[in-house]
């Protein structure tokens, strides 16, 4: 044991809700019309979330402390949510953030 903290699935989670708030909001600077979609942005983070964690409970079987607390999702969708409106506006987008 080298002494280094576990990774829990909290804090994969939190990566993963951090890749996916980014990527969204690159996507909004490079395709503007894209939040023009059926499916809304910030659906496709919800969507994101679903999938990690069907996936998550699936592979542990729903056995506590194999799935994602609570405050850590809320977390998640928050920071996700974040980087999908701040990118955009430091990118200097114009097009409408809602």
């Amino acid at each position: 044991m080298t002494g280094y903290p576990r990774m829990t699935i909290n804090h994969i989670f939190l990566a993963f809700m951090g890749l996916v708030g980014a990527t969204v909001g690159i996507i909004l600077v490079v395709a503007p019309a894209s939040r023009d979609y059926r499916v809304s942005p910030y659906f496709w983070v919800v969507i994101a979330m679903a999938v990690f964690e069907l996936a998550v409970f699936a592979r542990g079987r729903g056995a506590p402390g194999t799935v994602v607390a609570m405050e850590t999702r809320l977390c998640g969708f928050v920071l996700a949510i974040v980087l999908m409106v701040v990118i955009p506006i430091l990118s200097g987008s114009s097009a409408r953030l809602f």
